[in-house]
């Protein structure tokens, strides 16, 4: 794999902290998962005392954002991915992507994929963004009925380099059905941090730890990975010095970009 910086000036891409990241693509403006609330605790809705931790205020306020064309929303049962500020966010873009039951739950401007299936977006120059849900698991197998749905997607264009989303995936199976249809990808912005509960399927991760992102890397062909959902919430087990050194371990530190 090569430098990113070629890729890197051409699809601006800026990590805001947690998993909200803003992407401009073709004249259009996407965000994902959007999270800015202040540090807090969030109930969990599972037996027992259980809660989500932020620990960091988010680097960017939605006012901030000014004008939004589409939300690529992972899922939208868990606050790390969605709080309470996200969730007020949402009207203000044209179009949320999400999981088929999460626009159920959402309405309004929420519009739910299925695994590969596409959308089109018109850009400011006529031409299309096509926005392709992909899949993606929130750990272990089995784990939907306790986790929920959660998607992942890619972003094309006929003119751009591709961009990949992961979304709080903890398959690297899935990984690789994606680089079969895609790779090499110019863009991955991996959902990473390992994250882990000890009560939740064994301690099991429930996103890709640091070595698997690299793998990941790998398997896709990526040219710029841009690291996102390491930090900001208790849960994540691995950071930014752990995501480096898996991938200087890996031979690609070149690729990584924290877009910061």
């Amino acid at each position: 794999m090569s430098g990113a910086s070629a890729t890197s000036e051409k699809i601006p891409v800026r990590v805001y902290g947690g998993p909200t990241t803003v992407i401009e693509y073709g004249g259009l403006r996407f965000v994902t998962d959007p999270t800015f609330d202040p540090p807090g605790e969030y109930p969990m809705p599972l037996p027992g005392d259980h809660k989500l931790v932020k620990t960091d205020p988010a680097l960017v306020t939605a006012a901030d954002l000014g004008h939004v064309d589409a939300v690529l929303l992972s899922h939208d049962e868990h606050d790390d991915n969605l709080d309470h500020a996200g969730r007020a966010f949402l009207p203000q873009a044209s179009v949320v992507f999400t999981t088929a039951s999460g626009a159920g739950r959402l309405g309004g401007n929420a519009r739910g994929l299925a695994f590969w299936q596409t959308a089109e977006l018109k850009r400011p120059d006529g031409a299309t963004v096509t926005v392709t849900g992909l899949p993606a698991r929130h750990g272990p197998a089995g784990c939907e009925p306790i986790t929920g749905d959660v998607i992942g997607f890619m972003l094309t264009a006929d003119d751009l380099p591709s961009v990949y989303v992961s979304g709080d995936n903890a398959a690297l199976e899935h990984v690789k059905e994606i680089a079969e249809k895609f790779a090499p990808i110019d863009t991955a912005i991996l959902f990473l941090g390992g994250a882990r509960m000890a009560f939740a399927f064994e301690g099991a991760l429930l996103t890709l730890d640091s070595a698997q992102g690299a793998e990941a890397a790998k398997v896709l062909g990526a040219r710029r990975v841009v690291p996102a959902h390491y930090d900001s919430w208790a849960h994540f087990t691995e950071g930014r010095n752990e995501i480096e050194a898996a991938f200087t371990d890996a031979g690609l530190a070149g690729c990584l970009d924290f877009a910061r």
